[in-house]
Parts: C-alpha cells; structure tokens; sequence
C-alpha cells in the first residue's frame, strides 16, 4: 500500500539528515492515512442513508418522544421533532484516519438529558433498528452487542465504512466536542494522534476489547504530552472549558446544548489564548 511505499523509498535516502529523514517519513505515512475529500462524503452519505433508516421506524419519528414543554418554551419552532442521528467519535473531532469507523448516536428528545434512557429501553430501540438495516439491504457483518455497558449495533455499510450505533450516547459526545476543540488550538495535535493512532495499530494495542489502548485513550495520551512538554503545547483542561460540563448539560438537550451552551465558553477561550 501506499505507506509501504513510502517507509521503502525512505531507506534509500541514506543522504537525508536524521532529522529531516525522520520528518519525511512521518509526513509519508501521515499522507496516506489523512482522509480525502471522497473519504468525508462517503461517512456523510451513509449518515444520511441511516438518517432514512430511523425516520422509518414509526416509534424513533413519533412526535410524541418529545418534550412538549421544553420545546416550546427553549426552542418554539422545534416541537415536533423525532430522534435524531448524531455522529460523534473521531469523525467528529477530525482525528479520523482514512480507514477509520464511523460511530452513531441516535439521539432520543425525550431521554437525551443527563439521565438518559434505560437499557432495557435501548435494547428494544437497537433492535428496531436492526429489523430496519436488514430491511434496507446492503449492510454486512451485522453485530448486535446486547451485554456491554453501552449496547452497540455494529454493521458494515456501503463504502466499506464500519459503524457502531448507540442510543442517547452522550458521553461520547462530550469526548468528541472536547478533542474538537482542543484540536482547534493547535493543529499538530491532530497529527500527532494519527500517529500515535497508527503506531498504536501495527502494535496490536488499540483495542479495548483486548485490554488495550482505544482511541479515546490514546488521544489523552496526547493531550498530557502536548500539556507537559517544555515549552508546553496545549493548556490545562480547565482553561478550555471553565465549571462543570455536566452541570451545563443537565436538563438540556444534547444536539443543541453542544451548540448553544458549550461552544461560546471554549470560543471565548480560543480568541484569548497565547498561541506563541
């Protein structure tokens, strides 16, 4: 494959410097892992298509999963909303390789609040799902993990694009809205972690299912190199997002809190933060 190639043609530049050759090699594999431009719309494709697949399913589009009353006194023009289809994880915060899973939350108006829905209530919700992804057709590997923590429907959709779909995630969420951001201040934090990301896989030690590394993991991982380092990169946490994430989302729902409440503390941040 392409970085194949690529780690080859380095071992003939025996004239490069060590550090210029180290660069070169990095900048090779981060070339082929970075995702292209048909790589995003593949993921947003299949957002919609899933979009589809939930408004199918009468109890995911009742209007009567709603609110009213929060509706109509937050956001008027938004009663008669059905559930929603959020992505989040890494497509989400842009640490996604090419070949990266494309992670689904399937976001309930009346159980997106801290204390979400029950995981009876979710089992049933996935399976619903699963009825309609193998009604649609095209989807592979379907893999309905009933005895996690967090119940997930896997599958392989068109594209080859894994994807793993979750009911009221908020948790992660929150991650992917935090890495974002972080990955706003400075921009070799992204590269980096495609790396770390890389190496972590040609080791075997990028699966939690297997005691290892995931990706979430790997990325703090990052975050407390780049917080460490002399001069230090990235800033304490706590100056990117002052009090209580939690307590700004209690009672608020998800797909619009992350917009309304969450982002102006951390714009404010940005547009004051020393980048020298």
């Amino acid at each position: 494959n392409d970085m194949t190639l690529g780690l080859r043609s380095v071992k003939f530049m025996t004239w490069m410097p060590e550090a210029s050759l180290l660069e070169h090699t990095l900048q090779n594999i981060l070339h082929s892992i970075n995702p292209l431009e048909e790589d995003w719309s593949m993921r947003f494709q299949l957002i919609h298509e899933l979009r589809a697949v939930v408004e199918s399913i009468e109890i995911l589009r009742d209007a009567n999963l709603v609110k009213p009353e929060f509706f109509s006194w937050n956001y008027p023009s938004l009663g008669h909303l059905g559930a929603t289809v959020e992505p989040f994880g890494s497509f989400v915060s842009n640490l996604f390789t090419r070949w990266g899973d494309l992670d689904i939350s399937i976001e309930l108006p009346n159980g997106s609040h801290i204390s979400a829905a029950g995981k009876k209530y979710k089992l049933s919700l996935l399976g619903d799902v699963l009825k309609a992804l193998r009604a649609k057709g095209g989807c592979r590997k379907l893999q309905f993990i009933t005895n996690a923590r967090v119940p997930i429907l896997k599958f392989q959709g068109n594209y080859n694009i894994s994807c793993d779909i979750s009911i009221n995630n908020l948790s992660g969420q929150m991650k992917s809205k935090i890495l974002y951001w972080i990955n706003m201040i400075d921009g070799r934090f992204r590269d980096m972690v495609l790396l770390v990301k890389e190496w972590a896989k040609a080791h075997n030690i990028n699966d939690s299912k297997t005691g290892t590394l995931n990706s979430y993991s790997l990325s703090l991982l990052v975050v407390f190199h780049f917080q460490t380092c002399v001069p230090a990169i990235l800033p304490p946490l706590k100056e990117i997002y002052p009090g209580s994430m939690v307590d700004d989302l209690t009672g608020n729902q998800v797909a619009f809190v992350c917009g309304i409440f969450l982002f102006p503390k951390v714009a404010r941040f940005v547009s004051t933060y020393d980048f020298a």
